[in-house]
């Protein structure tokens, strides 16, 4: 694959290679402000912070760090949903030389301990609303100061005093007291206005984010990357996205900026564009997503194929009750992107949908379909400027296979992490040097290559099912029964069979008002499937478990069907 032949198929003025700039991530925040000083960084329930204060605030927000005793290569925590407060703690953070550990914000106490005490976590920002769980939390790990911020904080004065009268208290927002040692979030920031960020040498080479991934299928690793990952990563995107107009962009921020995608893909590139980010806390809240969209005539919508499919079938966009000609462009990751939810997203809002695919260990992006070109169905379109890509084989783990052929995807790229912190068996295995003599990172993630370069995803390597001997991808599975009219949302999984050692079987989501039988929805996939990938087990379902950003957790499926059948037993 050394000729690359998707370079013959990138849109024009998208360049095959970057030159990148030799600084830290927060260069981004400077040169928006330097730029656009006064157009909006964050426009938040109407409330506005521009580039310029936003740039100020983070320079206070790092000056407070260092005061703290924030010491270079420490890791910092952050709790928090899409708001501001996120934003100003991430720069403020980078600012002060520190290293960024963003946590879900949904998580249970269980799922909080294992970053912070892995990251060795001492600081941590969070909301009025989580302060319960990080006090526990405190009393499991390392975890010694808190910096909290009331969600008020940053909305409208007249929402921030209808918030206070009646949903502070009712929603967990309110608290009497803090406890010793914990500050408040705008303490900080007062008391550190108008400070000049800290003199902390931080360059390309210095660790910039830990991003905690596959807890789903395991214990979670910690994937460093360094500031030039993320910076070449932002760079890529920005180059990717070649309709977007420096200045005059809006995003709508719904992607959740815990994930490196959000991220990335969102904040980062929004940054790099002089972009407004229409800020989200909570992409379920379609209503939210939609009143953003439609009142701030958001352009750039980066998103996952659920909350495509879910505006897609809302009654009050089916009955036209909104705008959403704004937007221009959207980039779906995560999860594969189905033909009829594109075209549906893309006929009601006349914007593209394109779909990309990164992971966290590079910290997000690494293809991605072409704005302009042409966006081949089912592809996840092919690699960013200065990626290299290989299909490598399963069988022997070595071997480079010849385009068309299904293998793992192994990737070189400058946005490729550091390495697992604190599992040199995990990054060993992940991180490998090939005959090249370059290293390679192999994703897990099953895929063949065209003749034109486009890369199609055929599945994760540790979710083939293999019914009867046979290989079944749990991916073609669920694109059969998508196609299908009264299908909303599909999971497949492999579940135990003492005929065929595992069988095929899937966990099903009806459009809301359908109904349909198992013998409907077989004969369906027999018309489109080979006998043996045809499911044996359906069960219908009103929701379908999910990471946070909308991948359906195949493994969660099968484990509960597991745990039913032996409870039932």
């Amino acid at each position: 694959m050394n000729n690359k032949p998707w370079l013959a198929h990138y849109d024009k003025g998208v360049s095959p290679t970057i030159e990148y700039p030799n600084a830290p991530l927060f260069h981004f925040v400077e040169e928006a402000a330097r730029k656009y000083p006064d157009r909006a960084c964050t426009i938040f329930k109407g409330a506005v912070i521009s580039y310029k204060e936003m740039n100020a605030l983070t320079d206070a927000m790092a000056a407070a760090l260092v005061e703290m005793g924030v010491k270079k290569g420490d890791r910092v925590g952050i709790f928090m949903p899409n708001t501001p407060q996120f934003i100003i703690a991430y720069f403020g953070i980078l600012k002060a030389g520190g290293v960024v550990v963003a946590v879900n914000p949904t998580y249970p106490v269980d799922e909080i301990v294992f970053p912070v005490k892995d990251a060795n976590i001492e600081i941590m920002f969070t909301l009025s609303r989580f302060y319960g769980k990080l006090q526990e939390t405190r009393k499991r790990s390392n975890l010694k100061r808190l910096i909290v911020s009331n969600i008020k904080e940053t909305l409208p004065p007249l929402l921030r005093l209808l918030f206070t009268l009646a949903k502070e208290k009712k929603e967990g927002d309110r608290l009497e007291r803090l406890d010793e040692g914990d500050v408040w979030m705008q303490d900080l920031l007062k008391k550190h206005a108008g400070a000049p960020r800290p003199a902390v040498e931080v360059g390309p080479d210095d660790m910039a984010l830990f991003q905690y991934s596959g807890g789903t299928t395991g214990v979670p690793k910690g994937a460093v990357a360094l500031h030039r990952n993320v910076v070449a990563n932002t760079l890529q995107m920005k180059e990717w996205f070649v309709t977007a107009e420096d200045g005059k962009e809006t995003v709508l921020m719904g992607i959740p900026l815990f994930h490196v995608y959000g991220m990335v893909a969102g904040m980062n590139f929004a940054m790099t564009t002089g972009a407004s980010m229409a800020m989200v806390p909570n992409a379920r809240d379609l209503k939210d997503v939609l009143d953003n969209i439609s009142k701030y005539k958001a352009t750039i919508f980066p998103g996952v194929p659920t909350l495509y499919n879910a505006i897609n079938n809302h009654p009050d966009v089916k009955a036209g009750k909104y705008d959403l000609s704004s937007i221009k462009a959207c980039i779906s990751g995560s999860a594969p992107l189905m033909r009829e939810t594109k075209e549906q997203f893309e006929k009601l809002t006349g914007g593209k949908v394109f779909e990309g695919y990164g992971l966290s260990e590079a910290p997000t992006a690494t293809h991605c379909n072409p704005l302009l070109g042409e966006n081949k169905t089912g592809s996840i379109g092919m690699p960013l400027p200065d990626v290299d890509v290989k299909i490598i084989s399963l069988d022997d783990g070595e071997t480079e296979l010849p385009q068309g052929e299904i293998g793992e995807i192994a990737i070189h790229g400058p946005q490729v992490m550091k390495g697992y912190h604190n599992m040199p068996t995990e990054t060993e295995n992940t991180l490998r040097k090939m005959k090249d003599g370059k290293v390679w990172l192999f994703t897990g993630d099953i895929a063949r290559m065209d003749e034109d370069g486009y890369f199609y995803i055929v599945d994760r390597k540790k979710e083939l099912i293999k019914p009867g001997g046979f290989q079944v991808w749990p991916r073609e599975v669920e694109e059969a029964l998508m196609s299908h009219p009264k299908v909303l949302e599909v999971g497949a999984g492999g579940i135990p069979d003492p005929q065929r050692g595992e069988t095929v079987k899937v966990w099903v989501v009806l459009k809301p008002g359908e109904t349909a039988t198992e013998e409907e929805l077989k004969a369906h996939c027999k018309e489109r499937l080979a006998p043996y990938k045809v499911p044996t087990h359906y069960e219908f379902r009103s929701e379908l478990p999910k990471t946070t950003v909308g991948k359906i957790l195949r493994r969660e499926l099968v484990r509960q069907h597991k745990e039913s059948t032996q409870i039932n037993r």
